[in-house]
């Protein structure tokens, strides 16, 4: 006898939603050293330095005053007050605890962003190349991403290329800066012609700053906080990267009603909040004094030095990234194909590092080479360059 099980199938929208090939080339990193073998590290994204130590006590101290019980999914209230100064404050954006959010990393807050935001069949613009993620997010909304080459549009015009590339369709707008992967950071200027440009179409704006404090060349600009942009931006941020809490999973964003709402509504019933200890975490980091992230500029910026001199040294055409902590050279005289070309800096190198087809079309060609790591990680990196390119 059998039994029919032709009902039996995953729901259609995520007929379209693939894995992160980041994540695959991370554990085929890890299955090689579990096997013995060496690799540089370049293909990751997170910081080099550990979670700081008061950092870690405030979660240590929240376990010891028994503050493990359930909070409100939208975030404790200290933490959304400390929140909304630091965003009106730092990020010029003006804002009220109402309307901002604790969420589950960063990947939350995006994800809530375009759920929020999109229905089966719109479309979503996107600078490209972009952070991977970013297009199955888009996807797992039913809706469709719309690749905009960020090379053309700051060389023919922000909003002229928007509008080549947008449809009848268009809902928002997918807006990072420092950008992952490329490390571009969009001038005050560009931000303007991005703002004026959805203010003509009445497109929503999801800005992802998960970038802000790593910026090397310009300053970090918050869309939201030009005229007319607040009551249609949604802007997300993450602790991971400005102080090194990648597994804490912290994040957050901004939003203007109804967006708000529906936030509140991924995450109350996706995860119901953030796990409470982690929130008096985040609540000490964001009293780290500016200096101390300024130091760490500095020390992403020696690392930045170190690696790009090494690429261009070994005939891999790099320009210096404006933000963020990656380069992305021209590989083309490895392999024309970025995938083939990171499997040949694996196998014979020993060098992990991401190919640039996995950030869009217009990343094909490139390499992400992650410089978050030590100095003398990096050093060996370009020692195993040179030796395998001379």
């Amino acid at each position: 006898m059998t039994t029919k099980v032709s009902g039996l199938r995953v729901a259609k929208r995520f007929d379209e939603v693939g894995f992160s090939d980041i994540v695959q080339i991370r554990n085929k990193v890890m299955a090689l050293r579990a096997a013995g073998e060496k690799v540089h590290s370049l293909h990751g994204g997170e910081p080099f330095f550990e979670t700081p130590e008061p950092i870690k006590y405030a979660a240590i101290q929240a376990l010891v005053d028994n503050h493990t019980r359930y909070a409100p999914s939208s975030g404790i209230a200290p933490l959304r007050e400390a929140l909304a100064a630091k965003l009106t404050n730092k990020n010029g954006i003006p804002t009220t605890p109402d309307h901002v959010i604790a969420t589950v990393g960063g990947s939350q807050a995006l994800y809530g962003a375009f759920q929020a935001v999109l229905d089966p069949g719109d479309d979503a613009l996107v600078f490209s190349p972009y952070w991977t993620p970013i297009a199955d997010l888009i996807r797992g909304a039913e809706a469709r991403p719309l690749l905009v080459p960020t090379i053309t549009a700051r060389r023919n015009g922000i909003a002229n290329t928007l509008a080549q590339f947008s449809t009848s369709s268009t809902r928002c707008v997918y807006y990072n800066t420092p950008q992952n992967p490329s490390g571009v950071v969009f001038t005050r200027a560009e931000a303007e012609e991005v703002a004026a440009f959805a203010i003509e179409r009445d497109l929503v704006v999801v800005a992802d700053e998960a970038y802000e404090d790593l910026v090397y060349d310009g300053t970090h600009f918050s869309i939201a906080s030009l005229p007319g942009m607040a009551q249609r931006t949604i802007t997300c941020f993450t602790f991971s990267k400005t102080y090194s809490m990648t597994g804490w999973r912290g994040g957050y964003a901004q939003a203007p009603e109804p967006f708000m709402t529906a936030l509140r509504k991924v995450v109350l019933y996706g995860t119901n909040g953030v796990p409470t200890p982690v929130q008096y975490a985040m609540l000490q980091a964001l009293k780290t004094p500016e200096s101390e992230i300024a130091q760490r500029l500095e020390d992403y910026r020696l690392r930045r030095k170190l690696l790009v001199d090494g690429l261009n040294a070994v005939g891999l055409d790099c320009e210096p990234p404006a933000g963020a902590f990656y380069a992305f050279p021209n590989v083309e005289k490895i392999h024309r194909n970025s995938r083939t070309a990171a499997e040949i800096l694996l196998e014979k190198a020993h060098i992990a590092t991401i190919p640039g087809s996995v950030f869009g079309a217009q990343g094909e060609g490139h390499l992400r080479f992650g410089y978050a790591i030590s100095v003398p990680e990096i050093e060996a990196c370009v020692e195993a360059l040179k030796t395998f390119l001379s």
